[in-house]
């Protein structure tokens, strides 16, 4: 009986440590940036320094709601936005931070603007300005009704 109930206690606790962080936009605010000269682009691009709250969150395993933007489904460039596409990002009411970048496991069929939830592994990036500072990495994701 006893080996029982320390092996319930394991299987539990090993998936509490495993389980994913629900964050909200506002942990995302956690950054500051700088204007950084890119020579090859010969242009000044916004460079993130992440607070250590967000520097803890790296790889770590993460669900947040957003704004599901279809950008390019052929390529499969898909971003969630905190705000719809008629005030995102790329439409200059938010920043930076206000925007991820998704890489799913399987191919979406959510449409723009549906909210949906996301759990992915979070990547923070600095310096590659293909990319956006967040990105999200074998995602899933729900619709939210």
């Amino acid at each position: 009986m006893k080996n029982k109930i320390l092996a319930l206690f394991i299987l539990l606790s090993t998936s509490v440590c495993t389980s994913q962080k629900k964050i909200t936009w506002e942990d995302l605010s956690k950054v500051q940036f700088t204007e950084k000269y890119f020579s090859q682009y010969d242009a000044y691009f916004l460079y993130p320094k992440f607070m250590a709250s967000i520097k803890e969150l790296e790889s770590k395993q993460i669900t947040i709601l957003g704004y599901f933007l279809n950008i390019d489904p052929k390529d499969k460039i898909y971003i969630l936005s905190k705000g719809p596409m008629s005030s995102c990002f790329f439409c200059g009411v938010g920043g930076p931070e206000t925007a991820i970048e998704l890489k799913f496991l399987s191919n979406q069929t959510f449409k723009t603007d549906d909210i949906i939830s996301v759990t992915g592994t979070l990547k923070l990036n600095s310096d590659d300005i293909e990319h956006f500072n967040y990105i999200l990495t074998n995602c899933v994701a729900t619709l939210v009704k």
